[in-house]
């Protein structure tokens, strides 16, 4: 299963702890169009076959179709000139 970061988790909370959001919102993780990006979105509410990731610092949803591409991986973030940007490295 996919894991967080303590810099992912920060970032999830930054990015979802909005008094606009509901306690649901979380980050979610899907297959692009193209099948090989990963696309990264605030959604308030996960989809009905999202899976849920076990995290202490907000709510991440997987896409039931990236969910098998993020096992043994680790979500990392980090500030970049544009944003948070978000890393994938695999679990040792």
């Amino acid at each position: 299963m996919l894991t967080l970061s303590e810099n992912a988790q920060a970032a999830v909370k930054g990015l979802t702890a909005s008094e606009e959001l509901p306690d649901t919102a979380g980050l979610r993780l899907a297959v692009g169009p193209d099948q090989t990006q990963l696309e990264i979105s605030v959604v308030r509410e996960p989809q009905d076959n999202d899976v849920a990731v076990e995290a202490s610092e907000g709510n991440v949803y997987l896409a039931e179709d990236a969910a098998p591409l993020l096992e043994n991986q680790t979500l990392d973030a980090a500030q970049t000139d544009e944003g948070v940007g978000f890393t994938l490295t695999p679990q040792a």
